[in-house]
């Protein structure tokens, strides 16, 4: 995983013991599906930092508690400190100790259930912590991506410039997306959701949303050059989809 500072080698420690520990228990490996920016970057996807770890929940609605009670274990054993946490769902905020209070120190742990139809997944072996998972595949999580970056603003009223960096950086890439996917969560033709985002990127994601977002997950240098191309770039690929009827 790229590091835009050498501090953020702290908080990459703490995401890979972390997920270590979560892999070594049989049962949270059975029910937590990884997927999210640092899974991205750990199978070579992505080329940015990421600070979270994030989860599609296989399980059963009657299996929340004992996903927690073993995830809280796994805090208890490693010192991290539960500074908030998701009544309902499984939700952590978790913080670590560092040598300086300006350091980043908190860890987000955060799940999807029921996960979005028609996904895909595949067992792995991460190398960068030589452990076994099952993590959404590639067109699975790009379809993730183009569903989440206007989703995530219709659901919670914010808009995540890391997803229209992700969107941007996996066209780039030449990547397929499940289509699908997108037209069963969204109940259209994916000529009309693509419409949609078009719209929404106009209108809705500023330059100051994308700065904000990714200013601190890339070095000073890529940042610049990336900043302000990213939007017309992405709405670039889109309107180039539109229109084609073999997505294979």
């Amino acid at each position: 995983m790229f590091l835009p500072d050498k501090k953020d080698a702290i908080h990459k420690a703490w995401l890979y013991r972390t997920l270590s520990s979560i892999a070594e228990d049989n049962f949270l490996a059975s029910v937590l599906y990884f997927k999210g920016g640092t899974y991205a970057a750990m199978r070579g996807w992505l080329d940015r930092f990421s600070i979270d770890l994030n989860f599609d929940f296989m399980g059963r609605k009657n299996q929340i508690n004992k996903t927690k009670r073993h995830l809280e274990k796994i805090f208890d054993n490693l010192d991290l400190k539960i500074k908030d946490s998701s009544q309902k769902g499984i939700q952590y905020f978790l913080q670590y100790q560092t040598a300086t209070k300006n350091q980043r120190n908190i860890l987000k742990i955060d799940t999807f259930f029921p996960p979005l139809k028609k996904c895909n997944y595949e067992t792995v072996r991460l190398i960068d912590i030589d452990k076994i998972l099952n993590g959404q595949t590639k067109e699975t999580m790009f379809a993730n991506k183009l569903i989440a970056l206007k989703d995530r603003f219709d659901q919670e009223k914010t808009i995540a410039g890391r997803d229209l960096y992700d969107i941007h950086h996996f066209f780039l890439r030449g990547f397929d997306y499940d289509q699908e996917i997108i037209e069963n969560y969204a109940g259209k033709d994916i000529d009309k959701f693509i419409s949609e985002i078009i719209k929404f990127i106009k209108t809705k994601v500023t330059q100051r949303t994308i700065d904000q977002d990714i200013n601190f997950l890339l070095s000073p240098t890529k940042f610049q050059q990336i900043r302000k191309i990213i939007k017309p770039e992405t709405i670039m690929f889109l309107k180039d989809e539109m229109g084609r009827t073999d997505k294979g």
